[in-house]
């Protein structure tokens, strides 16, 4: 059965669908409920593609907002009511008087948290604004957090714990391009938006350190379409916002918005 289930997934990712039938198993054969840490929109959807093959197993999913993109499931025997079970998802409040804080970015917010030690997977969406930030977060860690997040870069904040309906959402912000590219390759349109040359940007990408829609891929030949999401460990992601057509000179005119 294993081995079926590793067929449908790239081989980085047994590990997590190791664990995720494991939890679809507890589920099902011993009624147990399970709250995950929060997953990416490619760990999500694994865990209800598993979830599915499972009648007896319900799944709900919850980042705290409607829009939100990382996830806790919710995961249980399907006779049981998923609708009002807590998520266990709270916000942590950051703000400061230092007129700097405002020149902080997501990538700022995100150090600060990991240099804590806490895993990426227990934050969920990080929504930065110019008054400070609104992190989601595991509520199980919530209070170490506020006693030690006391930093961020070199500006000095306070922390405060907050009921997930006085979240405040922000959008966040692209820096975006527009360029010609031959075609919709990977290592193509990674060189313009990354601004490195093609022959350098094939290494990052066949030593497993991209990703499209959170999804591994070694492949620089891989074509993209518009609403691909991409990122390369150390360099950021983009969003391919539009494919807008051909040029005269048989070009493919593309528009991308890099997250900032």
């Amino acid at each position: 059965m294993r081995t079926e289930l590793y067929d449908h997934f790239h081989p980085d990712e047994r590990p997590f669908v190791d664990r995720a039938w494991e939890w679809v198993e507890r589920a099902s054969q011993l009624h147990e409920l399970k709250r995950t840490d929060f997953l990416d929109p490619r760990q999500a959807y694994i865990f209800d593609t598993l979830v599915n093959r499972n009648v007896d197993v319900a799944v709900r999913f919850d980042g705290g907002s409607p829009e939100a993109e990382r996830k806790r499931a919710i995961v249980a025997p399907d006779y049981r009511p998923l609708e009002h079970e807590p998520a266990g998802i709270v916000v942590l409040s950051v703000s400061s008087e230092d007129k700097s804080l405002s020149e902080l970015d997501h990538g700022d917010y995100m150090g600060a948290i990991l240099g804590l030690g806490i895993k990426r997977d227990r934050i969920g969406d990080i929504h930065v604004r110019e008054d400070g930030c609104h992190y989601l977060v595991a509520e199980e860690i919530a209070d170490f957090i506020c006693l030690h997040l006391r930093q961020v870069h070199r500006v000095h904040v306070l922390t405060d714990i907050l009921p997930i309906e006085q979240l405040r959402t922000a959008n966040q912000q692209l820096e975006e391009m527009s360029f010609t590219v031959a075609s919709l390759r990977l290592d193509g349109i990674c060189s313009d938006v990354y601004r490195i040359s093609r022959a350098k940007i094939v290494d990052p990408i066949k030593a497993g350190r991209c990703r499209v829609n959170w999804k591994q891929t070694e492949d620089p030949s891989k074509l993209l379409k518009a609403g691909d999401v991409v990122s390369i460990q150390g360099m950021g992601r983009f969003k391919l916002l539009d494919v807008e057509g051909m040029t005269k000179k048989g070009r493919i005119r593309v528009k991308a918005g890099k997250f900032i």
